[in-house]
């Protein structure tokens, strides 16, 4: 993870879908898929910036990589 995107996670703010898909190891397109098919992925909703970019919320994407489910969401194993 570069530096700049260990900052905002550490201030609270959104990170980038290519970041949050280094740290799932995932496609950043699997991600974009997801919110386009469900609008969410596993419960995370992502801020539409006005050039287009999502902004992923932190805190959110700190649950999620810690094991935890965002809020509500129930798993659908």
């Amino acid at each position: 993870m570069n530096q700049n995107a260990a900052q905002a996670i550490r201030l609270n703010l959104g990170i980038s879908t290519e970041t949050l898909a280094d740290r799932l190891a995932l496609q950043p397109q699997t991600l974009r898929a997801a919110i386009c098919r469900n609008g969410h992925y596993f419960g995370i909703r992502p801020a539409k910036l006005p050039n287009g970019r999502l902004l992923w919320p932190a805190d959110a994407v700190e649950r999620l990589t810690a094991g935890q489910f965002a809020e509500g969401q129930p798993c659908n194993n």
